[in-house]
């Protein structure tokens, strides 16, 4: 590929798999109770060239969670990063002097989840290579996922239950975040592990993302009384279910089950007590929980989560942003940027000895991560590696 400009291929490559994904070249518009809808009037997306008068190698590691360059690297174009009549996607090709560039997607989630963003990738992947149609269609439908015509709540949501005393209590402490990545081997795996019984049987997520959350408001000093949250998406495709997602379908197909606790006993308690809330409201999604989950979608006019002290973990590992390959290979890093006040997205990454792990980027306020790093270091029995502060 010595010599061909990437911008120029991947831009005719989007073009190509637009046709296959013309809504994402509408605009959103909102109908009533806030129900949204495509108008399929091809504005198109938006597209970004730019050019970095530095070799791809100088960035080192920075290039992963949280990228301190994401700003050049996905300009935020004034207008584009909005909701309704704005660009549904915008895509930056940025080059480096020596031969090397970085693309970067945004995404309008209303219309793709993570599987749909993959299903996209791989498409414009596929296309750019000489296919003539992608290998999977998308497909639209998106009354697969519809509330009936008398919509009802039959179970509890806790992901959207707001207390207005720790929402104010969060939002005033957003703007002085700070943010690190942390990154989790098999060595960090295993010594979380030996927290809990040699042969108690939990998954590797359940594991980990439970460590996260009792350190995490360890590390905040709540009240032991204040209700903290965690949240975690949970595809829904593939499940032993009634409602089946076609393999083409790219909307947002996941469900958002919040396991809550009082903070005093999540602190005090074996970490086998935190693993045991998120199995248990884990095992609890089924027909009946997904049909309720899209009622009170429609019911409450498109509510945001809860900020009541909660802590959104998004399970990145298998979707594959590494592994897309535009005809120069596969890329060094691929995956999302950085976390977002409360949310946290789980990447796999190599680390600079080449070993296969996990990073995560969490924001806390500056006293609240340096008990959470504290708390890293003397679990992990290591220092963390890569961890960079913007």
């Amino acid at each position: 590929m010595e010599g061909k400009d990437p911008a120029k291929i991947i831009k005719d490559g989007l073009s190509k798999t637009l046709v296959f994904y013309y809504p994402l070249a509408g605009r959103l518009i909102e109908g009533p109770n806030k129900n949204l809808m495509v108008n399929c009037n091809s504005e198109g997306i938006m597209f970004i060239e730019a050019d970095a008068n530095v070799e791809l190698d100088k960035l080192g590691d920075s290039i992963k969670p949280p990228c301190p360059y994401l700003d050049l690297l996905l300009h935020n174009v004034s207008g584009s990063d909005g909701i309704i009549g704005c660009p549904l996607l915008l895509v930056q090709v940025t080059r480096f002097t020596c031969g090397g560039f970085a693309v970067g997607f945004r995404v309008n989630h209303t219309m793709m989840d993570a599987y749909g963003i993959k299903m996209f990738l791989n498409a414009l992947s596929e296309l750019i290579q000489g296919a003539s149609t992608p290998s999977i269609l998308p497909i639209w439908q998106r009354d697969l996922l519809s509330a009936r015509s008398s919509p009802c709540i039959t179970c509890t949501h806790n992901e959207f239950d707001e207390q207005i005393e720790s929402k104010i209590a969060w939002e005033s402490i957003e703007d002085k975040l700070i943010q690190q990545s942390f990154f989790f081997g098999n060595m960090e795996m295993e010594v979380i592990k030996s927290q809990v019984p040699s042969n108690y049987g939990c998954t590797k997520f359940e594991l980990l993302v439970s460590f996260l959350w009792k350190y995490r408001t360890i590390a905040l000093d709540l009240y032991p009384e204040e209700i903290v949250h965690l949240t975690y998406p949970v595809n829904i495709r593939g499940k032993s279910l009634k409602i089946e997602v076609p393999a083409g379908y790219y909307g947002n197909a996941f469900v958002t089950p919040a396991v809550v606790a009082k903070a005093g006993l999540l602190c005090s308690n074996p970490l086998t007590y935190a693993v045991e809330l998120v199995k248990k409201v884990k095992n609890q999604i089924n027909e009946e929980y997904i049909r309720s989950f899209t009622h009170l979608i429609v019911i409450k006019g498109r509510p945001e989560l809860t900020k009541s002290w909660n802590f959104i973990v998004s399970d990145n590992r298998y979707v594959g942003f590494d592994e897309f390959d535009f005809g120069w290979g596969k890329p060094i890093f691929g995956g999302v940027s950085k976390a977002e006040s409360f949310i946290s997205f789980i990447v796999p990454v190599k680390n600079d000895k080449g070993e296969k792990g996990i990073l995560i980027a969490l924001n806390l306020p500056p006293l609240a991560m340096q008990k959470f790093q504290k708390v890293v270091y003397n679990m992990t029995l290591k220092n963390v590696e890569g961890v960079l502060i913007i």
